[in-house]
């Protein structure tokens, strides 16, 4: 039997959109032979559609959607596996379930719920679908197929060594003796998390010897990115097709006929860059949007956001503009100007000194006789925040922000300044990661100019200001964050394991507690790791941390 993975980038509500590119890739797939299309988990609903399983209008648009994908397919001469949110029994106490609903020459062939609702980092499945209880096998042309959806596939007890869950769905479907295991995925990207699914599905594989496949979401929905990478593996678990990442795509396999290929090359800094030219690009675009605008400041951060930008919504429609102060160095404009020319983006400038003298005087009856301090500091960001919402009110074009997430930790960002803005493109990226992406961009040629790269990092807001006159060098404070932040380590662990001094740990730490407030303010950061700012990370603003 050849199954085709059909990998597409839905939008949450979209249903007209989301089936139109059901309906063409099942016709694409019929025509290379397919007898059965699969797509991803809600695909017809988008995911994560979050709050919208609450309306019952929701979930009836959902019903009507698979009665149309129905009458769409069928004539086609392949069945189609689609994800779906539908209304729960109304006994379950829950609104929803997160469904696969098979389609065979219009006909319902399998309803199959979900049976393991996530309810950890970004997901909270558990607040809005009831589980299924019976799992069961389906039956087309003579092939019996075990379908199960994302997490159902992530309680493996001979590979987690920490399960979530007290059961496994798949081992309930083995024992109705499937010929073939298809999952339905919305699965985020995050580092490491490619190569982690496919050893995940590849020991499934081996322990249950059957074939498995897995079609995955692709694009990005607000502050998540889903990779694709969908993939078919043999009975004995290795590799015999797979789509694109970060990518629409259509793959046509015989999982019980094919050879076996290589497992693709991975490369952490060209994964990440990818991962954020679309998931900005779809932010933008399902927003209703087509243009942005970013602040050039002659920082690599800046440089970096501009790159992804005009990769992802073509150089004609980025706008980056310099905003020199008072002390602003002659070569953070001419380093700027030299990026735009890289790019092929406009670059405009616009000086703030006069504004912030202006901001200065009418200060200076309140502020008699106190030194001049971060106050000023902030002034300068607040005012160049404020030029960008008004050249974004104009000109209808988001504002990308361009803190990274080491500033973002520790609060080394203005709120209502530098923070101002729509989506926080690197916001889940540390400083040095934000370097190393950089040095990939520039590996065939000068993309970021070598002067932004060598340049000792500052936000120029005072004379010879340096980051490192408050922060750690960023090789010392980024392991120190991405211990805390992103896996929780103890002070005194992250201290001992890396030989900084515990002082040090604990005084970053503070930083980290004390600029909540200022997080849960920031616009909506892309997710590229394990544990990102924002939905995945909550965390009360009013509290005492002993550290």
């Amino acid at each position: 039997m050849k199954i085709a993975l059909a990998q597409i980038n839905p939008t949450v509500g979209d249903f007209t959109g989301n089936l139109e590119k059901i309906v063409s890739a099942s016709q694409r797939a019929a025509e290379m032979g397919a007898r059965l299309t699969v797509f991803s988990e809600l695909a017809v609903c988008g995911y994560p559609p979050a709050d919208f399983l609450e309306k019952r209008s929701f979930l009836a648009r959902c019903q009507t959607a698979v009665e149309e994908l129905a009458a769409a397919t069928s004539g086609l001469p392949t069945a189609v596996l689609a994800g779906v949110a539908l209304a729960a029994p109304h006994e379950a106490g829950k609104p929803a379930v997160n469904a696969a609903v098979l389609l065979d020459g219009g006909h319902l062939l399998l309803e199959q719920h979900k049976r393991l609702l996530p309810f950890y980092d970004v997901f909270d499945e558990q607040r809005y679908f009831y589980p299924s209880r019976p799992q069961q096998v389906v039956e087309l042309e003579g092939v019996r197929l075990a379908v199960t959806i994302c997490e159902d596939a992530w309680n493996d007890k001979n590979f987690w060594p920490r399960r979530l869950y007290s059961v496994d769905p798949i081992e309930e479907l083995m024992r109705q003796n499937p010929a073939v295991h298809i999952n339905l995925s919305s699965s985020p990207f995050w580092h490491s998390k490619r190569a982690i699914r496919r050893q995940m599905l590849a020991a499934i594989a081996r322990r249950d010897h059957v074939p498995v496949l897995m079609c995955n979401q692709t694009g990005g929905n607000d502050s998540l990115i889903f990779d694709g990478s969908s993939l078919a593996l043999n009975a004995k678990g290795e590799l015999i097709a797979q789509a694109a990442s970060f990518k629409e795509d259509l793959v046509l396999v015989d999982p019980f006929d094919a050879a076996r290929i290589p497992d693709p090359p991975e490369d952490d800094s060209e994964a990440a860059y990818r991962a954020l030219v679309m998931g900005t690009r779809d932010y933008v675009r399902k927003c209703g949007f087509h243009k942005v605008l970013v602040s050039l400041s002659g920082g690599i951060d800046s440089a970096l956001v501009a790159a992804i930008a005009a990769e992802a919504l073509g150089a004609e429609n980025v706008l980056c503009i310099g905003m020199p102060s008072p002390y602003s160095s002659a070569g953070s404009i001419n380093d700027s100007r030299q990026l735009a020319a890289n790019l092929g983006i406009r670059f405009e400038v616009i000086g703030i000194s006069s504004l912030f003298q202006e901001f200065t005087h009418a200060l200076e009856p309140v502020f008699t006789g106190l030194k001049p301090d971060t106050t000023e500091e902030n002034i300068q960001s607040r005012i160049r925040g404020s030029l960008m919402m008004a050249l974004s009110n104009k000109f209808s074009a988001l504002v990308l922000t361009t803190g990274n997430k080491s500033e973002m930790a520790v609060g080394y960002c203005t709120l209502y300044g530098d923070m101002v803005g729509a989506l926080a493109v690197i916001g889940d990226l540390v400083k040095t990661r934000v370097y190393a992406i950089c040095g990939w961009l520039n590996r065939e040629g000068e993309v970021i100019p070598s002067a932004i790269l060598e340049k000792p990092p500052s936000a120029e807001l005072r004379p010879e200001q340096k980051d490192t006159d408050s922060l750690p060098p960023y090789d010392v404070l980024d392991p120190i964050l991405e211990a805390y932040v992103e896996r929780y380590e103890t002070p005194e662990h992250i201290a001992q394991a890396h030989g900084f001094p515990l002082e040090l740990v604990q005084q970053v730490v503070r930083l980290v507690e004390r600029s909540e407030y200022k997080r849960q303010q920031a616009a909506p950061v892309l997710k590229v790791t394990s544990k990102s700012f924002g939905m995945g990370r909550r965390f009360p603003i009013a509290v005492k941390v002993q550290v």
